[in-house]
């Protein structure tokens, strides 16, 4: 099988790459785009969209570049070597994911074009108090009136939901809350009379919302897909978000994989550097082989994302994302030991991948969720 990049995809792995040295290649720079009311820089948000970032995903037609999962993948490894703090993946990959897949005519022309030209951000809000990792544990109510929906409930955890134009949010049209039936989903404008916002910051350096609906009232036209069949898209979709996890974890491993084997080789103890130590060695090599690992099992994700049988993706998802989280636990906690207290200090670059790893070890489920997609999938496909 082919892993390399055709050379298209090398030019915008080059770009991208680029971009983040400038953006991000002094760390002072991150805290600065953090300060921005928003969580992140709106001019550097204004040059993902003149690369063409924004609309990587999205088909000429609709203003957008008709990249794939493989191009995702480099954008996201990228992200994640460089700590970037900007709502690529709740814009892009998640808002954008629904539009493409569930999004009708006008739905998809009102806000593609903004989101490839930058003026347009989404969030999508899914988690719920007591939802835990379950896509269809859904309290939020969505009930029918003449002309609209109203929608009543509370989201949490919703990822740049404070500074987003538009929430995509999941509600229960039919049934009781945990029923795999019966969830629809809303593109609900951030400004819907009724709904309140409590915007922080998380432990990982992003910024993340508290929702609270209350008696929201959208037109008939905010319905996103079909009625009462929200949880086959919402799999779908984060599906592709899953992989496109995976490509960050992978570059944040990367670049903390770097930064160790540096401070290993300048860092002295008894006279001489730490890295002369075999046992160091042996950790350090220990690193490599989990971060390769886990490239291979970002490729693999990639290449199974936009699989259409959901019996093949999703155990192919999960196994990729269960074996990349327990690398990224590996690489965060030999880093942060062979580091020492160093590690731990708001100035230097290691602490803080530490913290988004840990993010994304948790983030659409965790290891032992995705072992259980897996196992009860009786084990990968042939097909995969």
């Amino acid at each position: 099988m082919d892993f390399d990049l055709t050379e298209e995809q090398r030019l915008l792995k080059e770009s991208v790459d680029r971009l983040m040295a400038d953006a991000y290649g002094d760390f002072e720079k991150r805290r600065q785009h953090q300060d921005n009311p928003q969580g992140y820089s709106p001019k550097l948000w204004a040059q993902y969209a003149e690369m063409g970032l924004l609309g990587l995903p999205f088909s000429e037609a609709e203003g957008g570049f008709g990249g794939g999962a493989v191009e995702t993948m480099t954008v996201m490894e990228a992200i994640g070597r460089g700590l970037a703090v900007e709502p690529y993946l709740a814009t892009v990959v998640l808002g954008g994911g629904f539009l493409r897949l569930g999004g009708s005519e006008a739905q998809r022309a009102a806000l593609i074009p903004a989101i490839a030209e930058g003026s347009t951000t989404l969030a999508f809000a899914q988690i719920e108090r007591q939802s835990r990792d379950d896509l269809f544990d859904v309290a939020t109510t969505a009930r029918r009136t003449e002309g609209g929906w109203v929608l009543d409930g509370a989201k949490s955890l919703v990822l740049h939901g404070d500074s987003a134009q538009h929430i995509i949010v999941s509600a229960r049209t039919s049934g009781q809350r945990r029923d795999r039936h019966g969830i629809s989903l809303f593109l609900v404008p951030a400004d819907a009379q009724g709904l309140s916002r409590r915007g922080y910051p998380t432990q990982d350096g992003l910024r993340a919302a508290e929702l609270l609906l209350e008696g929201v009232t959208v037109p008939a036209d905010a319905l996103l897909g079909a009625e009462g069949e929200g949880l086959a898209l919402m799999e779908r979709v984060v599906d592709i978000a899953l992989a496109a996890l995976c490509a960050e974890a992978v570059g944040a491993m990367e670049a903390l994989h770097e930064l160790t084997l540096d401070y290993l080789k300048q860092r002295k103890q008894f006279g001489v550097t730490i890295g002369s130590f075999q046992a160091v060695q042996h950790r350090a090599a220990d690193m490599l082989v989990a971060l390769e690992q886990a490239r291979s099992m970002s490729m693999y994700a990639a290449m199974m994302a936009e699989h259409p049988d959901p019996a093949v993706r999703r155990p192919a998802i999960a196994a990729a994302k269960a074996l990349v989280n327990r690398s990224a636990d590996l690489v965060g906690r030999e880093a942060i030991q062979l580091h020492g207290g160093i590690a731990m200090t708001m100035e230097y670059k290691a602490g803080h991948y530490f913290k988004r790893l840990t993010m994304l070890v948790s983030q659409f489920g965790e290891t032992e969720t995705h072992l259980h997609v897996v196992a009860a999938a009786g084990g990968l496909s042939e097909a995969a």
